[in-house]
């Protein structure tokens, strides 16, 4: 059994594409260092629409990329992911398609928070349980019995003091992307969500944010169509 955080970003920022791109082998050690101090196994370099190649020294690095799709965010982890995605092109299915001619799973990121990604008829292979959001976990736990999908779990760190906040207990002999893969297609696999003191502390700062973007929907708030996220009222919850 390994531990393994599925969504991480090597970036405390987004956009500056140079700087960034600069920044992120500093970002991955630092996302190493966090994920051993946690006693993490693993952790998936999950960038927003592009992929690049860091081969971990401290834990097992998994290849990864997180797809802003028309309908909201996807993760794509495995072996092969694409290596860079136009943001708000593609739509779910085409993004599971190529995740799937990839060798990689397609995970449903965070979803409840601004994504109708949830409302697409799709093949995916996993619900999130997103380390930003845990008191949306039973919601995500229904939406996944209700698919009849496994769970996993993520962080969504873009800072190292976030990793590990979400994780997954992958059952697999050893540890590598193609054996992740399996694991979550056969459903070997469970989520963790850390509620310690620190953990709190940084979710509240994350909540008082998402408030204010007003990008959390209750489960079962009507929408105006797939692919618009409710306007209406938001749940404040983290």
């Amino acid at each position: 059994m390994f531990a393994i955080d599925l969504h991480a970003h090597t970036r405390f920022f987004h956009g500056h594409e140079r700087a960034a791109a600069l920044f992120d082998p500093v970002g991955v050690r630092l996302l190493e260092l966090g994920a051993r101090y946690r006693g993490l196994d693993g952790v998936a370099l999950t960038n927003h629409d592009y992929y690049h190649s860091f081969s971990g020294q401290l834990v097992q690095t998994i290849p990864g990329i997180e797809v802003s799709s028309t309908k909201g965010h996807i993760l794509v982890v495995g072996p092969d992911p694409p290596t860079r995605t136009s943001p708000g092109t593609l739509t779910p299915k085409e993004v599971v398609e190529l995740a799937h001619e990839r060798g990689c799973a397609a995970i449903v990121a965070h979803p409840y928070r601004n994504s109708t990604v949830r409302e697409v008829d799709a093949e995916f292979d996993a619900i999130e349980v997103n380390g930003k959001h845990p008191r949306t976990e039973q919601w995500a736990r229904d939406l996944a019995e209700q698919y009849d999908l496994p769970l996993v779990g993520g962080s969504d760190a873009h800072y190292p003091i976030e990793v590990g906040r979400a994780y997954t207990l992958v059952d697999a002999d050893t540890l590598t992307p193609e054996n992740v893969v399996a694991a979550i297609r056969d459903g070997r696999v469970k989520p963790e969500v850390r509620r310690g003191t620190l953990d709190k502390l940084v979710r509240r700062g994350y909540r008082k944010v998402h408030q204010q973007k007003e990008n959390l929907h209750r489960p079962k708030e009507e929408t105006p169509g797939i692919g618009e996220p409710p306007k209406s009222e938001t749940n404040g919850d983290d």
